[in-house]
């Protein structure tokens, strides 16, 4: 079986996301994530601003949180899983391992946000503009907390795949040389997604220690929103 078979089930589940058919849905996540986006630059302003996260905190909020060129990546994963038997050969085990664990926090990500997006339209006007309390009172209604708790943990997972598997010479030589064939076979943005996140751990010590320090302070969150604190962003 391929490598990258897990791909297709990742993409179909991406697909059958409502806002795709839905333009009113797919308006208010978008509210949603630039709400999250700014809350998280927010809550980590201090982290975010050191000098080493500065890249690594883009990458997060840029692509493992719902980017705008989300639609342009899963149209090139999807060519990609055409030419699987070509690709496994160019791509390490450990990439690719990674690499697909990453789609998956992103699309996950989608879907929880699109979950409150739908309860948004649900409660208020599709053009109210989105405030802490709007926001944690919808979190509570949809209960999530399970599921965010289960995001950061794939969060964390990614953290350790990094540092385990990213950081080493044969991989990173690899990935430099597949540069070449996927301008080739226009799978560029594939390509920048995840040169963005080598990029982005060159100046950490440690991509784990980094997630954990975000993950630690958004669990915090998670459990001020559950336990009924009226301020649990600040």
């Amino acid at each position: 079986m391929s490598k990258l078979a897990v791909l297709d089930d990742l993409l179909e589940r991406y697909y059958q996301l409502n806002y795709h058919k839905q333009p009113e849905l797919q308006r208010r996540l978008q509210d949603v994530q630039l709400w999250q986006k700014q809350r998280m630059q927010h809550t980590h302003a201090q982290q975010f601003a050191e000098k080493q996260n500065v890249l690594m905190s883009e990458y997060f909020l840029n692509r493992l949180y719902g980017g705008p060129d989300f639609d342009a990546l899963a149209e090139q994963i999807a060519r990609l899983t055409r030419y699987a038997h070509k690709a496994e050969k160019l791509i390490p085990d450990n990439a690719v391992k990674t690499g697909t664990h990453a789609i998956e926090l992103a699309i996950f990500a989608v879907q929880l946000d699109e979950q409150v997006a739908q309860q948004l339209l649900e409660d208020y006007h599709p053009t109210e503009a989105l405030n802490d309390e709007i926001m944690r009172v919808t979190y509570l209604k949809l209960d999530q907390g399970s599921a965010r708790l289960k995001q950061l943990d794939m969060l964390d997972q990614l953290g350790a795949h990094l540092d385990k598997y990213m950081r080493s010479f044969i991989v990173q030589t690899a990935f430099k040389m597949c540069k070449g064939t996927a301008e080739k076979y226009r799978f560029d943005v594939m390509y920048e997604f995840m040169q963005e996140g080598f990029q982005a751990m060159k100046p950490l010590k440690s991509a784990e220690k980094f997630v954990r320090d975000f993950t630690t302070m958004e669990r915090s969150i998670i459990e001020r929103v559950h336990a009924g604190d009226p301020n649990p962003f600040r």
